[in-house]
């Protein structure tokens, strides 16, 4: 008795499904093909914190936000989050939470804290002195 391996025909549009994931939408599909965040060209560090502006929309409130923005949106009315944090909190690839970032950015959605530089951190040995200054208190 032979097996058929074929198995059923694909129903039309079924390439862009999988019955475990769910729909499939491609990030340029997410992004309007953009590839870096606005027209201001804001680089999103890793580890930048972004915070929820305080007239950032509930969601539902602004139809023109697609459901990805809504949803970094939601992420970050519960904490401030680095935009790690956010990419794998709304499982989206870190490149299109960067671009979706930009666009919430320019809204004001959101605000952005850029990390220190290290050559503005304080010098080791200058918090060492304080450190030994307020024991000696």
């Amino acid at each position: 008795m032979s097996e058929d391996r074929a198995g059923p025909p694909e129903q039309p549009g079924s390439q862009w499904y999988d019955n475990e994931a769910g729909p499939l939408v491609r990030p340029y599909a997410m992004t309007g093909g953009r590839t870096k965040p606005g027209p201001t060209g804001v680089r999103f560090d890793l580890i930048a914190l972004v915070t929820l502006d305080a007239g950032a929309p509930d969601v539902g409130d602004d139809s023109s936000l697609g459901p990805e923005h809504l949803a970094l949106i939601e992420l970050c009315r519960v904490e401030t989050q680095s935009v790690a944090e956010l990419a794998a909190g709304a499982d989206l690839p870190v490149g299109v939470v960067r671009v979706l970032l930009g666009d919430l950015l320019e809204l004001g959605c959101v605000t952005v804290s850029r990390p220190v530089p290290p050559a503005q951190l304080p010098d080791e040995r200058i918090l060492r002195e304080v450190i030994e200054g307020l024991r000696a208190l």
